[in-house]
């Protein structure tokens, strides 16, 4: 198996099976790759027309339903669950491009991140715009093979990307976190990371941008105490593990915190 692509769901809408059409219609060969959707924190009805939906997809789905809520542990499982050389996360709400899987895979290496053009758009709308990660790629997709922290807006989260699996190794999400845990996470496996690779721009992750959604609905209160606990964890894991992560990396961590707490202030 090439790609492991582990979709995490929570009361999930419409907006789901749009996300796995765009994976049904993929030019990446379909024995090539399979689905993790793991539904966590609810069941029914979900359940249900999650199982219907899968009876007449072409996918190779791999549905795993857990009473445990949290993104954290859903991707912990599907981790746990992956056979892919490479994995690949996706949101429930967004969805990709017909040739996001096959481009990511033609760049991506054991020591090499493929890194796609994201887009966002508004629920409810198709009037697709570039944000500030897209313009990270715009400067930097000509130029081919760089080394991972220059483009570090990238790895402030876990999708947009293909990663070899054992860079990964057995780590796994913090579970404490609530929001920023895939900004953890990406940090934490950051002593393995080399290089970044681009993808044409026909390779795209579209993000979706929607009320109640877990970013939308943070107050100030909680975003600054999130973000104070984020820069405690990043110190953490860089400290007890000297020589191992790269200074400029870990510095960026702390001021893309502190920025996010003199904002929400």
């Amino acid at each position: 198996m090439n790609i492991s692509v582990i979709i995490p769901s929570f009361k999930p809408k419409e907006y789901l099976w749009e996300c796995l059409h765009s994976l049904e219609v993929q030019s990446f060969p379909k024995e090539n790759f399979e689905v993790l959707l793991v539904l966590n924190g609810c069941n029914e009805p979900y359940n249900g027309q999650i199982k219907t939906f899968l009876d007449t997809s072409n996918l190779n789905v791999n549905y795993i339903q857990t009473n445990t809520p949290g993104v954290s542990n859903a991707r912990n499982i599907g981790l746990d669950e992956a056979k892919g050389d490479y994995i690949c996360f996706i949101d429930d709400d967004d969805f990709v491009s017909p040739l996001y899987l096959e481009e990511l895979y033609l760049k991506a290496k054991p020591d090499i991140v493929s890194l796609c053009r994201p887009l966002a758009f508004t629920d409810g709308k198709e009037d697709y715009h570039t944000y500030l990660i897209t313009r990270d790629f715009d400067s930097n997709y000509s130029l081919g093979k760089i080394p991972f922290y220059r483009s570090k807006k990238f790895f402030s989260g876990s999708v947009y990307k293909l990663i070899y699996k054992d860079i990964i190794c057995d780590r796994k999400f913090d579970t404490r976190f609530k929001n920023g845990e895939d900004s953890i996470f990406m940090f934490l496996i950051s002593d393995r990371l080399k290089y970044v690779d681009f993808t044409s721009s026909n390779a795209i992750y579209y993000r979706r941008n929607r009320e109640g959604s877990a970013v939308a609905s943070r107050n100030q209160k909680s975003v600054v105490s999130n973000r104070c606990k984020m820069i405690f964890e990043y110190t953490k894991i860089f400290f007890s593990n000297l020589g191992k992560y790269r200074f400029i990396f870990y510095v960026s961590r702390l001021l893309a915190s502190l920025r996010v707490i003199i904002r929400a202030r």
